[in-house]
This record gives C-alpha cells, structure tokens and sequence, in this order.
C-alpha cells in the first residue's frame, strides 16, 4: 500500500506502512499518561539520577509521583538534545525527523524562539501534534507534516538544525544522511540519540533482537552511524556515551504500573555490554 499526500509518496514499502500502522494506533500509557504532566508528550527513553523515594510513601498517590519521576528523566534527555543544537535564533528554521507527538519540537521553539518543522508517516501523531500546537498558541511556528523523513520534500539548505530523538532504527542511515545532508546549510548542526549495538560485542545480542521485534525497527551498530555520517559531510563534533545514564531510568520503570515487558530486554542489552546509548552531534561541512 502507498500513501501519498501532494503527489509525493509518503509511505513507499510494506514495512514503512507497517511501522506507520503500529504507531497510529500506539496509545501506550508510558507515554500518554507522562504526557499528561506538563502537556510535552516525548516518544523516547529517560537519562539521569533517578529519586527512588517515589517508590515509597503512601499507596494511592505512588503512580501520580512514578509518572512524575519518569516524566522527569525523560525531559532531561530531550533537554539534553535540545542543548547540542547550537546557538539557534528565532529566525533559525529546524527539523524534527521522526517527530512522534511533538514534545521535542515544542521544548526547542520553547528554548530558543527558533521555527520547528516536524515530520512522521504517523497520521494519527501528526494530528496529535498539530492540535498541541494550537492548543499551546505555536502553531505558526511549530508545525507538524505527513512525510516521510527520508523525502521529506523541504527546500535544500532551508534548516540550521535537524534531529533524530529515537527515529533512526527505523530507516536506512544511508538515505536519512543523504537528505538529512540536502536540507542542513553548510555549517549546519544534527544530532542524534539512539541506542545502537556494539560492534566490540560481536553480532547483535538477542536481547537487541527483542528490541527489534517489540518495536518493529532495526537497530543499527554503531560504527554505521560513523560511516554514513562521513559518506555525507557530517562531522561529528561531540559523541556521548549515555549508557550508564539511562539504565536507572529502566531499573525505575521495570518496577512501576508502566512497565510493558521490554525493560528487562534493554536492562540485560546494556549491562552486557551489546548495547549502547549515544549522542552524537555532528556538522554539516
């Protein structure tokens, strides 16, 4: 099945449509209801010290204060990619590449001004995301589209900046730093974070293969990032091992209401060592 919207193919394979048909009817608690705490709705993993006195304390408030406290770790991370963006200015145009409910892009326009396009074959999270906009009054400046992140149809050189918050596993590196190069102006900044499998450890572990399953993606081994990222003028400028910072996110949700049977998958992949969690940040030359 293709879909297409102003003529241009949005989805061009069963399996783009597959990811697209999972995420238009995902309604995981682990996001919506941490959405709910201050109206960002993130679609990625926490960073960052966990406070485990949320664990105690009286019973009928403990899942009000775990919400909280992963909602916490899960703003830390984004503020954490937001703050290798660059200096941006309200005039700087930017790209949200697998921009799923939109928290990402409304925590950037929130920080810097700047103007934020966001992009997902999710049509469901698109609606989503487009109706948080006017909701929050940004609509005319963060705006959320049906396209597909590896065609996205935008003007080459029109963003000062582009990231992948947890979206890469999801397509070809190949064709994402191909156009992800097309759009960036010369002196450009990208960035990432995603979890990718060690090629120190060997092949991918089979906890990475539940991951895969779980979440229908395919995740990439590191050293491809580096590669691909070089075939197309992408050069990196900081690279942060977030590994040892995200595991306590995921020893707190295994042990919460919100736990959806994956954790102990990413617990055993990134204490074994198969698994990594990065940042990479990195220049358009």
């Amino acid at each position: 099945m293709t879909v297409t919207t102003n003529a241009v193919p949005v989805l061009s394979s069963l399996y783009q449509q597959s990811v697209a048909d999972y995420w238009n009817a995902e309604e995981n608690p682990v996001n919506l209801r941490l959405g709910e705490v201050d109206g960002l709705y993130h679609h990625h993993y926490g960073i960052g010290d966990v406070d485990w006195s949320v664990l105690d304390g009286p019973a009928e408030t403990r899942e009000q204060r775990v919400v909280k406290e992963l909602h916490r770790l899960e703003s830390t991370q984004a503020e954490t990619l937001v703050a290798h963006l660059g200096p941006l200015r309200p005039e700087h145009r930017v790209l949200d590449a697998g921009s799923g409910r939109g928290g990402s892009s409304f925590l950037a326009n929130l920080r810097t001004g700047c103007q934020v396009d966001g992009v997902s074959i999710s049509e469901s999270q698109v609606a989503f995301a487009n109706q948080q906009a006017k909701e929050r009054g940004v609509d005319d400046r963060v705006r959320f589209h049906f396209r597909n992140m590896l065609d996205t149809g935008f003007p080459t050189g029109d963003f000062q900046a582009i990231w992948n918050n947890e979206s890469t596993m999801y397509v070809e590196l190949s064709l994402l730093f191909a156009e992800h190069s097309r759009l960036l102006r010369r002196g450009g900044r990208y960035v990432c974070i995603t979890g990718c499998y060690n090629d120190a450890y060997g092949l991918p572990s089979r906890a990475i293969s539940q991951i895969n399953a779980h979440y229908i993606c395919d995740i990439h081994s590191r050293s491809t990032y580096f590669k691909e990222l070089a075939a197309h003028r992408l050069v990196p400028v900081s690279v942060v091992d977030l590994t040892a910072a995200t595991i306590p996110y995921w020893e707190l949700r295994a042990r919460t209401h919100l736990a959806t049977g994956i954790e102990d998958a990413f617990l055993e992949a990134y204490k074994s060592g198969s698994f990594q969690y990065l940042l990479i940040a990195a220049d358009r030359v």
